[in-house]
């Protein structure tokens, strides 16, 4: 066995270290010094074309779920941070990283799977948290592994005989490892990356993931970020591994210890993560083969625990059994999919339809319009002086007053307009079939109906008004058409409407005339 600081320097020096593209090892030396500008970033990514492409793809995805759509990396740095475009880049980066010269029992590519969906799974976790600091968690969490990976592709050899004592139940991976090399691929991978000149906040969660009560330190955030990757690592053996029904109780358990989740925001991860998993594999272009619900891997796990000890007759007798429970269960899981589905679509606060939905939505009746050469109409509404009222009110009830909100306009459209929450105290109606003429009266009956309701809740009676800005078009006869335009345009009057003193209706016509009551 060699010696830990050998070990770790012939890693370093090694041929089979991988290398960091171009843009990610300027983009870290670049983000660490303190003069560095956002002018700086955008400028350094921009020179690489096919990763600026899928930054842009994954910013405008439901993966950050942005009301505006992101047209340049100019905008996408500015909007998602300097931090968080960096995140994005050593993603891209590692995940073209393939296995060394020499052959390995080690599978690099369901490494990165597994990778993938324990970023995603963190994510998930970590938004759960209120407050937390959710920026960088993706990253922290794509990399917990990164010293597998280094050891598999350094020491292919002897990393072969740390698969096979952990294949044959000898040791966990950690323990495996120590036997093997004398250290384990938490240090391996927490040295390297500091070696690529990575942040502490990255380097800590990579150290500590396995073992984080390990951590000393006193900082909230990366001490949730650790908890977090943690708590991914038991997610994804949920999904991935022969013990399922073992990593689920450890899962529930932990979660509540060490960020404080309740039973119904577990739950609530537990039921969304094998969707999002599939949705990050396309984003990413790491394509994920069809990942089961929890519910599925433990209702299996169930049935294979209950078949152990039985005699041949008898296992024939309970696999039958179970089969016909299976295929009862089939029309239950298909309806609950269907809701789940159904779910990815709403705002969780209003009820409504959320920004993803809208904008599919909106392609659909733009689509339609065209065909038929029929005019579609769009209305965007904006919650007056909303801030004001959370300042004076509370969270609370401003929460209150947009579910309110979001019911009254509901009930009072049709039953075929679509009505969405477009982000914050914006909300949006298609309105197909409907020309300008037709919007108007519309947009001004939902706007005295918002202005005369009371919002009353248990302790208190809110009064809140709203302006709109209304655009029409007709698809198929308007050569410079195109959806982000039209939004553009109802995004315009509705900004009229605010500089023309609020509460009021604005229509945006192509000759820049505006119309308002």
């Amino acid at each position: 066995m060699m010696d830990k600081e050998q070990l770790l320097q012939s890693i370093l020096a090694s041929d089979e270290l991988p290398t960091l593209p171009t843009v990610a090892s300027k983009l870290i030396s670049l983000t660490a010094r303190e003069d560095a500008t956002l002018a700086d970033i955008s400028e350094l990514v921009s020179r690489d074309i096919s990763l600026s492409a899928r930054i842009l793809k994954v910013s405008n995805s439901a993966f950050y779920s942005f009301p505006q759509q992101i047209g340049s990396i100019n905008q996408a740095v500015s909007i998602l941070g300097m931090n968080a475009v960096r995140s994005l880049v050593l993603s891209f980066s590692f995940l073209t990283i393939k296995g060394g010269k020499a052959g390995s029992r080690f599978n690099f590519e369901q490494f990165w799977k597994r990778s993938l969906a324990a970023a995603v799974a963190a994510k998930l976790i970590l938004e759960k948290v209120k407050g937390a600091d959710t920026e960088e968690i993706f990253i922290s969490s794509l990399l917990q592994n990164l010293g597998e990976l280094i050891l598999a592709r350094t020491f292919p050899a002897e990393y072969d005989r740390v698969l096979e004592a952990v294949e044959e139940n000898q040791y966990d991976s950690l323990r495996a490892e120590e036997e093997v090399f004398g250290l384990n691929h938490c240090l391996v991978g927490a040295e390297v990356a500091r070696s690529w000149g990575f942040p502490v906040a990255l380097q800590l969660p990579i150290q500590f993931h396995h073992q984080q009560e390990s951590y000393q330190g006193k900082n909230k955030a990366v001490q949730q970020t650790i908890s977090a990757v943690y708590l991914s690592d038991l997610l994804v053996n949920i999904l991935f591994s022969q013990m399922p029904e073992t990593y689920h109780r450890q899962f529930r358990r932990e979660a509540g210890k060490l960020l404080n989740l309740d039973n119904e925001t577990i739950e609530e991860i537990l039921d969304q993560v094998h969707l999002r998993i599939k949705e990050a594999g396309t984003w990413f272009n790491l394509p994920m083969q069809k990942t089961k619900s929890v519910q599925e891997i433990l209702q299996e796990a169930n049935i294979r625990l209950s078949l152990i000890n039985l005699d041949y007759d008898q296992m024939n007798k309970q696999l039958v059994q179970a089969k016909i429970r299976l295929e009862n269960l089939t029309d239950e899981l298909e309806e609950k999919n269907r809701i789940l589905d159904n779910l990815a679509n709403l705002d969780g606060l209003t009820g409504i339809y959320n920004h993803r939905y809208f904008q599919n939505a909106l392609d659909q009746e733009i689509s339609r319009a065209g065909r038929h050469g029929g005019t579609i109409s769009l209305l965007l509404i904006d919650i007056d002086h909303f801030k004001q009222f959370n300042d004076n009110h509370g969270h609370q009830a401003g929460d209150f007053v947009l579910a309110a909100f979001a019911r009254l306009i509901k009930e009072n459209i049709r039953k075929y307009d679509v009505l969405a929450r477009y982000g914050g105290e914006e909300f949006v109606i298609i309105l197909p079939e409907t020309s300008s003429e037709d919007a108007l009266p519309v947009a001004e009956k939902l706007r005295a109906l918002i202005a005369d309701t009371p919002f009353a809740d248990n302790r208190q009676e809110y009064r809140v008004a709203a302006s709109f800005g209304l655009a029409s078009a007709t698809p198929n006869i308007e050569d410079t058409f195109s959806k982000n335009g039209f939004i553009g345009q109802a995004d315009q009057a509705l900004y009229d409407a605010k500089e023309r003193g609020r509460n009021r209706v604005c229509s945006y016509t192509p000759k820049k005339k505006w119309y308002s009551f």
